[in-house]
């Protein structure tokens, strides 16, 4: 089969859907014209078939090889996104009567804990809003009344990231969505981690969930079946038609991420790509990073124009070098440059160039 090529070479930054490695696309897209020889494609195969239930359950355990998941932990891929998981995780943990602990730091953890007050009582034990969520709040008090503590690990439009879990007396569930599979995870900390995959997993369409199976079950809810986790686990993510399509895409990312060397690897890497852009902005005289320094995301750095004027230039100046995506989030503008882990070095060297050149030219 002939290969599939791009017709020139763009810097992605997007923030998501997210870039993915271009032998990953290669053979996903290869895929979809025949799969493995079989005579149909990815996307007309029962999902029923032993050629399916063989990449779910590749998927599931490259999940578990690569982020060193406990016995006693169960890997699902679902649908719905993270959004879905905002309600699926209240629902699984948040017993009748009780309540949920939250800390808000930013729209994506302010859309869980609005979900979790349909289902009861939320105490958000902290927030970093006071400053438009530019740090992470430290130095709150888990009530251990709770049913558990919800943290988004990541915060993709306002660049804030958690680089230190608290130590937590009562089950701790965290979305993970867009730094899951970027750096090391102690994954016993957690009762739950939930994560959409359109970040560093694969396209839309499916959400992992890794989830330690004996915190099941003790809400004392009627769950609808589509929001049951032990239901889920008990058909191994198989309860209705799973999205066949995002979670090959997800297993063939995966396997790409064990060859490139495991979640050690790709984290030297992502330190590598933040240390060079995050050194730009804070030398250059022309930007200005956005958050406090400590709370400084790999993922999604963000950053401003100190001279609002050179707006037109630097824009023109990013589009004409292939780099695409780095245009903030339309709810807080200024510059978003996602790296998720395809993204190289080589593309952030570029877009350091360009805040050179504009310098230059100042």
């Amino acid at each position: 089969m002939s290969n599939i090529t791009m017709t020139k070479k763009v810097h992605n930054y997007s923030a998501g859907p997210c870039i993915l490695p271009a032998e990953v696309m290669q053979k996903a897209a290869e895929a979809c014209i025949e799969f493995n020889g079989s005579g149909l494609s990815l996307l007309e195969m029962s999902h029923r078939s032993s050629a399916f239930v063989d990449v779910m359950e590749k998927a599931r355990a490259l999940v578990k090889e690569l982020l060193h998941v406990p016995a006693g932990y169960q890997v699902l891929f679902l649908q719905g996104g993270a959004s879905l998981g905002f309600y699926l995780s209240a629902m699984n943990f948040m017993k009748k009567d009780g309540k949920g602990a939250y800390v808000n730091t930013g729209t994506w953890a302010a859309g869980a804990i609005k979900e979790a007050k349909k289902l009861g009582k939320v105490e958000v034990l902290a927030s970093s809003e006071d400053k438009n969520f530019s740090y992470i709040p430290k130095g709150y008090t888990i009530p251990s009344d709770a049913d558990y503590l919800h943290l988004t690990t990541n915060n993709t439009i306002f660049g804030t990231q958690f680089h230190d879990i608290p130590s937590c007396p009562i089950p701790l569930i965290s979305d993970m969505s867009s730094d899951i599979f970027s750096k090391t995870i102690d994954v016993s900390k957690f009762d739950l981690i939930y994560a959409g995959a359109q970040k560093n997993m694969g396209p839309a369409g499916s959400t992992v969930y890794i989830v330690k199976e004996d915190a099941l079950g003790k809400t004392g809810r009627d769950i609808p079946s589509m929001l049951d986790l032990p239901l889920q686990i008990s058909k191994d993510s198989m309860y209705n038609t799973p999205p066949v399509f995002p979670i090959y895409v997800a297993m063939l990312n995966l396997e790409w991420l064990k060859d490139f060397g495991g979640v050690p690897a790709i984290q030297k890497r992502n330190e590598a790509k933040a240390a060079l852009l995050y050194g730009e902005v804070d030398r250059n005289p022309l930007f200005k990073g956005v958050v406090a320094t400590e709370d400084r995301s790999l993922m999604n750095p963000t950053f401003v124009l100190n001279d609002e004027a050179l707006t037109a230039r630097w824009d023109k100046m990013w589009k004409e070098a292939g780099i695409s995506g780095i245009a903030g989030h339309r709810s807080v503008g200024g510059y978003r440059a996602s790296m998720y882990n395809a993204l190289p070095l080589e593309s952030v060297q570029v877009l350091v160039n360009c805040m050179k050149e504009l310098e230059k030219g100042a």
